[in-house]
């Protein structure tokens, strides 16, 4: 069975080799992209290119095509580049992933970071792609259990559900992507980590994932030092991988870290394209470069298995309305905002619960549930509605039998949203019954009503 798999692989690998190539030549440069003269009746858009120089191969995409030849931006710096330097197409935009990546550290290309040999999968596939008919696809799944009592109680995460995770740098954000990636139950996890320090890659591989979570994750790695081509290469080239999977019927997490650099790697691409940044410093097309990669993830359609997505984001200073956030906020299925004052007074994960909304609510939860955590948010709500008059010390016990409630359930609720468990997510609500039962709010007339109205 082995030596069939690796026979594909090098069949595929010879598959690739071109007998002759079209050469052109480097007629400019010109504000760090390079004109090519005699390639532009084969070249297209996204091609890879190589320029050989005196200092060796420096690698390229076609950015634009022109009347008298082709733009091409480089992999790296030009130095080194001359006139009538060779340059060479070499088809790009494919990666042939196979279940012999599985635990692996791969670059966009599809070529091994980790030093050791890493075979080719028999079929390429396009790093950019149309995600299933929207009509045949399939609806989300059941409820999958993450460990925090704020996630499979306040904020659910289903099958084939897209999230975002919103904050500022140093609040946690990586961490909870790492304890999803080993507690979430899947069959597959691809992480693209996009524009990451080289140090982080290492630590998070290492650390975070451990040798447990290296058993089922694929971790496809751009880190800042690359060009934008990498890094925004980076998210299609992980997705891609997801959709390997998928469509072999496996239940697949997807974790990209993040989305803001992405946006901020396909800004670079654009403008030297010839895009104007017009959207508060980013290209329109930006827009669009972000909501057909978060449509690709999700449930697939019948005999396909699920891409579960999880998209972090930068946010600068909080800002929700910046242009990278606002876009996810329109395409995904839930948004969770991790703050920086929860994350400065030790409670972890950082989550803001009133600023954050999963869309598998009502549904992913039982009438009685909902009715707990209707209650919880109104609480949390009034707490934080008179939380400068409390903090003030203006607010007198006994004045608002609402508040005075609010004050006595902020201090539990706190501690539990913060709280992580190895058990069945109906426990989870278990905890948040009893905290509402011992403040005399707990959910039983109401909820009974309910189940006789449906066993009527």
């Amino acid at each position: 069975m082995r030596h069939s798999v690796r026979l594909k692989s090098l069949k595929s690998q010879l598959s690739t080799i071109e007998v002759s190539r079209r050469v052109g030549r480097i007629i400019g440069v010109h504000g760090g992209v390079l004109h090519v003269s005699g390639l532009d009746k084969q070249a297209r858009i996204g091609d890879r290119a190589e320029v050989t120089r005196s200092t060796g191969v420096l690698k390229a995409e076609v950015v634009q095509l022109l009347s008298d030849g082709i733009v091409l931006l480089p992999d790296e710096a030009v130095d080194g580049v001359a006139l009538s330097d060779r340059v060479t197409l070499r088809p790009g935009g494919t990666i042939a992933p196979s279940q012999s990546w599985v635990g692996r550290i791969v670059d966009p290309d599809g070529q091994p970071l980790d030093g050791k040999p890493l075979p080719r999968g028999s079929v390429p596939r396009p790093l950019r792609t149309s995600p299933p008919p929207a009509a045949q696809r399939r609806a989300m799944g059941g409820r999958l259990q993450t460990g925090h009592i704020v996630f499979d109680t306040m904020l659910p995460l289903v099958k084939g559900q897209r999230i975002g995770l919103f904050a500022g740098s140093g609040v946690g954000k990586s961490s909870l992507m790492g304890e999803f990636a080993t507690r979430i139950s899947a069959d597959i996890v691809v992480i693209a980590m996009i524009g990451e320090r080289g140090r982080e890659v290492r630590h998070f591989v290492d650390e975070v994932l451990g040798e447990k979570g290296r058993e089922r994750a694929i971790v496809v790695a751009a880190t800042s030092d690359q060009s934008p081509l990498v890094r925004r290469r980076c998210a299609w080239a992980a997705m891609a991988v997801a959709e390997h999977f998928r469509d072999e019927g496996k239940s697949v997490l997807f974790l990209a870290d993040s989305i803001t650099r992405f946006a901020e790697a396909h800004r670079e691409v654009a403008v030297a394209a010839g895009e104007a940044p017009v959207l508060r410093g980013f290209p329109p097309s930006t827009a669009h470069l972000i909501m057909s990669l978060c449509e690709r993830a999700g449930p697939g359609i019948e005999g396909q298995g699920d891409i579960t997505g999880v998209f972090s984001v930068l946010v600068a200073g909080s800002d929700m309305d910046e242009p990278v956030a606002d876009i996810l906020r329109g395409v995904l299925d839930g948004h969770v905002v991790l703050d920086r004052s929860i994350a400065e007074r030790g409670r972890f994960p950082a989550v803001d619960v009133l600023r954050s909304v999963s869309r598998s609510l009502p549904a992913a939860a039982t009438p009685e549930e909902n009715e707990i955590l209707a209650q919880i948010r109104k609480h949390l709500s009034v707490y934080a509605q008179n939380q400068m008059m409390i903090s003030a010390g203006l607010y007198t016990q006994g004045t608002d039998p609402e508040i005075d409630l609010a004050l006595t359930l902020n201090a539990a609720l706190d501690d539990a949203m913060g709280t992580l468990h190895e058990q069945d997510p109906k426990h989870s609500f278990d905890q948040l019954r009893l905290i509402l039962r011992r403040a005399g709010r707990a959910p039983t007339l109401k909820s009974n009503l309910l189940k006789d109205r449906q066993a009527g």
